[in-house]
């Protein structure tokens, strides 16, 4: 079962540190593939520094979790993913974004695993 969830955060941790990176070498791909055009000026700044350090961030806290095994690593990457289904869904509910279930939940499906790979693969256990 430890192997089972190392695969589900390496796999998605490997996925975020690429997009991060991705948005350093090549924004306009890596804001295509998140269905986005870039910004300029200020804005531009702001999308790349922002989404970059979110996705490189998550990705690396993932992989601390799994080399440290402290699950403080885990929760932390759980929050990020768990706070942005909620900002997304608040952008639908309040600023007429589009809803984007599908997204939505592969953020919640991946916060729980992490949630549930810092009971399980964290010290001492």
């Amino acid at each position: 079962m430890k192997t089972l969830f190392r695969i589900l955060v390496a796999l998605p941790a490997i996925l975020f540190v690429v997009m991060g990176l991705r948005w350093a070498v090549d924004p306009s791909a890596a804001a295509e593939a998140l269905g986005m055009t870039l910004m300029a000026g200020v804005g531009l700044s702001s999308q790349i520094g922002d989404v970059g350090s979110f996705f490189l961030g998550m990705g690396i806290m993932m992989l601390l979790g799994l080399i440290t095994a402290q699950r403080s690593w885990f929760q932390a990457a759980a929050l990020l993913l768990a706070l942005a289904a909620a900002f997304r869904a608040l952008s639908w509910l309040l600023h007429g974004a589009a809803l984007t279930p599908d997204m939505i939940a592969v953020e919640v499906v991946l916060a729980t695993v992490l949630l549930l790979a810092s009971s399980r693969l964290a010290e001492g256990k």
